[in-house]
């Protein structure tokens, strides 16, 4: 029998061992923390994390094959297979700043399964880690061993927030990179291969060598949020010449060799990945002297920012250049709908430029809690990526942020006596509201900022709303006005 232990109980760590355990009944499997209320939220009956489907696997498997704890070194030391799943934040100081992925959890994490091991065992990258970081991995283990033997794997996730679950039980591919010249390394690659062989066709797991599998994670999210940026950036251009991004990306994606995925214009991609993921690679490839390479992919997060900027600019612009005092209703604050999940998303970029107008903003979310709009609207940039406990929380006592944010019940609470609303999550619900209800409770005239295309802009026009949506033909009133505040 197989025991493994992952250490890490976030929104990568917990879905992936549930689903593992699960579909493997006969391995024991122990997601382990140092936060105990992270741990006491997964042996609860409200999980930490939101995300269908995975509240019914964890209570299938929870108490049979599946515990999570606090005692890292007690489950660490017992596991033939460590997957590490820690913070790997992008640095604020030092070389590197605000590019290079800091590696300190990973390096603590090590160093640790080397004190704390009693046999040999098979380390697992599941974190998101720059190119070689398994070299320096096996250099720690080495030196502080004990004679222990230890075999690094990569085995990336390539989860999307929304449909994790889904995609764990039928993914795409599974990617494990090891060191398949060696005998030893090659046993730990076909044993890790044959975990997920249990419910995964065999023609989905490929394996590669180590440095294959850490960059295809990099390179993987840098085309996806390419692709994100590249339909933004011709959205800002439909705007300026009355075309429609709706028609133009489905025209373009019936193309069989580009295909209609991630390309929906909006407000900007957010997440925990794709932003530090570039970054990280941008910063890989200064260090190989590729600034050409790098060069390229900055453009990326540049297209990002700008579009997010180029929102709350049409925002102010269109409401006489100034929300000074106004109320403007935010809809959405997660990164993506079917999530709670804040990191990096436009929602916080879009608030902090409404609230450096004065704007008072009222935010509705129906998995976002107000302690957690609260958190983000008060840390810097990078900061989220810290486990909760090393985050500044010196910041959180802001009194300004406390007068001009409110966190709603609902959206129709939100939006009464708002000037404007602004939509920033494509929550499903946000398609079926009674808008001609909101409208009566707004102030006039009445505003719609529609980040994500979700609602029918024809009929908002009819009830009365001037209506703003990423790449569509303007409003008569926009068209007078600048697109720069």
């Amino acid at each position: 029998m197989v025991k493994i232990c992952c250490i890490g109980a976030g929104y990568v760590g917990g879905p992936t061992m549930a689903v593992i355990a699960l579909k493997c009944p006969d391995i024991e499997v122990v997601v382990v923390d140092i936060s105990s209320p992270r741990i006491a939220g997964w042996n609860s009956e409200r999980l930490p994390i939101y995300e269908p489907g995975l509240d019914d696997v964890v209570k299938q498997c929870r108490g049979r094959n599946l515990s999570f704890s606090t005692e890292v070194h007690r489950h660490v030391g017992d596991a033939d297979i460590v997957f590490v799943s820690v913070n790997t934040p992008t640095k604020t100081c030092g070389l590197g700043a605000g590019k290079a992925a800091d590696l300190t959890y990973w390096e603590s994490a090590a160093r640790m399964i080397a004190d704390v091991s009693v046999s040999d065992k098979i380390v697992v990258e599941k974190s998101t880690v720059p190119v070689k970081t398994a070299e320096a991995i096996e250099k720690i283990l080495a030196h502080n061993g004990r004679g222990f033997s230890y075999q690094i794997l990569s085995n990336p996730e390539f989860l999307a927030e929304g449909t994790a679950i889904r995609d764990l039980l039928s993914p795409d591919r599974v990617l494990i990179g090891g060191r398949r010249d060696t005998a030893a390394g090659s046993a730990a690659v076909d044993l890790l291969a044959g975990v997920y062989a249990r419910w995964v066709p065999q023609d989905r797991i490929i394996t590669t060598n180590l440095w294959s599998a850490e960059l295809s994670k990099l390179a993987a999210n840098a085309f996806l949020a390419q692709r994100i940026s590249s339909v933004n950036a011709v959205s800002a251009l439909c705007e300026a010449t009355g075309a429609d991004i709706t028609e133009v990306a489905h025209s373009v994606g019936k193309d069989a060799r580009i295909g209609h995925r991630f390309l929906s214009a909006s407000v900007g991609f957010g997440g925990s990945c794709f932003q530090k993921d570039i970054l990280n690679l941008v910063y890989i490839c200064e260090c190989y002297g590729l600034p050409e390479v790098a060069s390229y992919w900055r453009e990326v997060i540049r297209i990002n920012d700008y579009q997010k900027s180029r929102f709350v600019n049409r925002v102010v612009s269109s409401m006489f250049n100034t929300v000074a005092g106004k109320k403007v209703a935010v809809l959405g604050f997660a990164f993506k709908k079917d999530t709670g999940d804040t990191r990096e998303t436009p929602a916080i970029d879009v608030c902090k430029g409404l609230l450096g107008d004065k704007a008072v903003v009222s935010i509705y979310d129906p998995q976002v809690t107000g302690e957690q709009v609260a958190r983000d609207l008060a840390m810097n940039k990078f900061d989220w990526d810290h486990p909760r406990h090393l985050q500044p929380l010196e910041q959180l006592s802001a009194t300004d942020l406390e007068k001009q944010v409110a966190v709603a019940a609902d959206a129709y609470e939100a939006a009464k006596d708002a000037h404007a609303v602004c939509i920033l999550t494509e929550w499903d619900e946000f398609r079926g509201l009674d808008y001609r209800r909101m409208f009566e409770g707004m102030q006039k005239p009445a505003f719609v900022f529609d980040g994500r295309n979700v609602v029918d802009v024809a009929k908002l026009r009819e009830i009365g709303f001037v209506v703003y949506s990423i790449g569509k033909p303007l409003d008569d009133w926009l068209k007078d006005m600048p697109a720069v505040a």
